[in-house]
């Protein structure tokens, strides 16, 4: 087995934490961005992401919509990406930042349970355990209440859901298209997707608005990007576990921006789905290291 050279790991854990810092930052902008339609926020965001993945397109020379055969695969990925950003940009608008951004991180669990339906990959006796603990500490970020009020935590998980199909398409996608093809694709048909939805809710934005927009856009572009160089470096089993500190960095965003901090209750609820995180990335590695 190929031992990863330490630096090449630090780059890996650099890039990834960058990325989460993209993405936390890119909440933050969404939420100061004020009350306008999450289509609206979805389309501009998206403006932003497509100019870069084409300039670095036109930088590389690669494709610009993939090939044939991977279609399907791209076309589905950039619509549930599509339903992801607006869902996760609703529970932006409505809940706590960092309650929103933990619900959209249960991704990772969701993505173990379509690759064992859809990618036919086994899901482990542990790795249950783990989606598990994870749904338990769900219930202390959402604290049920059955009534509306739920709603925007529902919401916020209906992101990860979909979030975690786009991720398992990307999987599907290694080594068949290159990323900033696939961030491409996903962005310039998301925001062909999106733009009748912005047109028919569409609000007067302020100047401010619409730098806040850019500025969610930028960040977005540094969270996909980051993510992308971090796997270039390293193994997913050596570093996705530093995708968390994006929780961290909303909560700092959320008490110095907005000064509100979560309750008790979402920290026991962070906590324990961080643990169940922790687990199953501890258990993937081990089980990486007896293949090897």
């Amino acid at each position: 087995m190929k031992q990863l050279d330490f630096s090449s790991r630090t780059k890996g854990i650099v890039f990834i934490t960058l990325s989460a810092f993209g993405f936390a930052a890119m909440s933050a902008f969404v939420k100061l961005a004020g009350d306008l339609p999450p289509f609206e926020k979805t389309f501009f965001r998206n403006l932003v992401s497509l100019f870069i993945a084409l300039v670095m397109i036109i930088k590389s020379k690669e494709s610009l919509f993939g090939k044939k055969e991977n279609q399907k695969l791209l076309v589905l990925r950039s619509t549930l990406g599509t339903a992801g950003i607006v869902f996760n940009f609703y529970s932006i608008d409505h809940l706590v930042l960092s309650d929103a951004n933990m619900l959209n991180k249960l991704s990772p669990f969701f993505v173990i349970i379509f690759s064992a339906l859809f990618l036919h990959e086994k899901i482990k006796p542990k790795q249950i355990i783990g989606l598990i603990i994870a749904f338990i500490g769900v219930l202390f970020v959402v604290k049920p209440r059955f009534n509306l009020e739920i709603m925007p935590a529902l919401i916020g998980i209906l992101g990860g859901v979909t979030a975690a199909g786009a991720y398992t398409c990307v999987r599907a996608l290694s080594g068949k298209e290159k990323p900033q093809t696939i961030v491409f694709y996903f962005s310039f048909l998301s925001s062909i997707m999106i733009f009748p939805f912005m047109i028919a809710t569409y609000e007067y934005m302020t100047f401010t608005q619409f730098l806040y927009l850019m500025g969610a856009g930028l960040s977005a572009s540094l969270g996909q990007f980051g993510i992308t160089y971090a796997y270039k470096y390293a193994p997913a089993k050596e570093i996705s576990i530093f995708d968390y500190s994006n929780i961290g960095f909303a909560a700092i965003f959320s008490f110095f921006i907005f000064g509100i901090l979560p309750d008790a209750w979402s920290f026991v609820g962070y906590g324990i789905i961080f643990l169940a995180s922790l687990y199953i990335f501890i258990y993937n590695k081990r089980l990486d290291e007896k293949k090897n």
